[in-house]
């Protein structure tokens, strides 16, 4: 399979960034978009690598911040065919709260019954290469970067957040955001026996501009430590200074910034 990053918070090559994630992935059988970014950025950068997202034929959202799925209206009006593969509760009203202010960061909740979006409660089995789950226990080396994060019932329990497994020849595990946490990712995912993991680790609180606080980094690459055999790249969330942080005592961590191809 082929995974090229077309937006993330930063590049090393001659395409934009933006705050938010999206990939594009070729398989087999799917021509993916996991996550669409938060505005028109996706198709620019998509354009300049000659990627036609009007061929794209699924769209997963990994969980409902307009950083992930804000680009969704646009996406639908030159894509009639995809299916949009997203939580039920993507949909409901999120916001960050910073001091005493709630901000508004959900999707664009009218797009809810459109006829490309397939809604989803819980775990779903797209076909033999495609499997999306959730994760509902999520207290372990909670990160503290989650605490501005709120539903319209209090903070958020991240339960329409979602994860992707491709299975071909090798397995990839794809998150977006992993705001349940990426152990507690890991361990759901183990059946699948994933042979590189993709994503934010959501270390980096972008509304306070802090990472969490070393003991959590040390404690989670203690943990990631069990998976050596398993190639990670992170980026957007996790925040330049986590990276660094694990990098260092983790061999098999790299980061994935926008514009940067892997084949797997």
């Amino acid at each position: 399979m082929k995974i090229c990053a077309l937006v993330e918070n930063t590049t090393k090559s001659d395409l934009k960034t933006a705050h938010g994630l999206s990939f594009y992935i070729e398989t087999k059988s799917h021509k993916i978009l996991f996550d669409l970014g938060p505005n028109n950025t996706m198709f620019e950068n998509a354009a300049k690598r000659n990627i036609d997202v009007s061929k794209v034929d699924t769209v997963i959202i990994s969980h409902g911040h307009y950083d992930h799925g804000g680009a969704l209206k646009s996406f639908l009006e030159i894509n009639s065919d995809a299916v949009v593969y997203v939580q039920k509760a993507a949909f409901e009203p999120y916001y960050s709260k910073v001091l005493l202010v709630k901000v508004p960061i959900g999707l664009d909740s009218s797009l809810r019954e459109h006829r490309q979006i397939k809604l989803l409660e819980g775990d779903y089995k797209i076909d033999d290469e495609l499997f999306l789950f959730t994760v509902d226990k999520a207290d372990k080396l909670r990160s503290s970067a989650n605490d501005s994060l709120y539903d319209k019932n209090g903070r958020d329990k991240f339960l329409h957040e979602q994860n992707l497994i491709i299975s071909e020849d090798k397995t990839a595990l794809i998150i977006g955001c992993g705001h349940t946490g990426v152990t507690n990712i890991m361990e759901k995912a183990g059946e699948y026996k994933p042979d590189v993991c993709i994503g934010g680790f959501h270390l980096y609180n972008p509304s306070t501009k802090e990472t969490v606080p070393n003991a959590l980094l040390d404690d989670i690459s203690a943990e990631l430590q069990k998976y050596r055999d398993i190639l990670f790249y992170t980026c957007h969330c996790t925040g330049e200074q986590a990276y660094n942080y694990l990098s260092k005592k983790m061999g098999n961590l790299d980061y994935i910034s926008c514009g940067d191809d892997l084949e797997i």
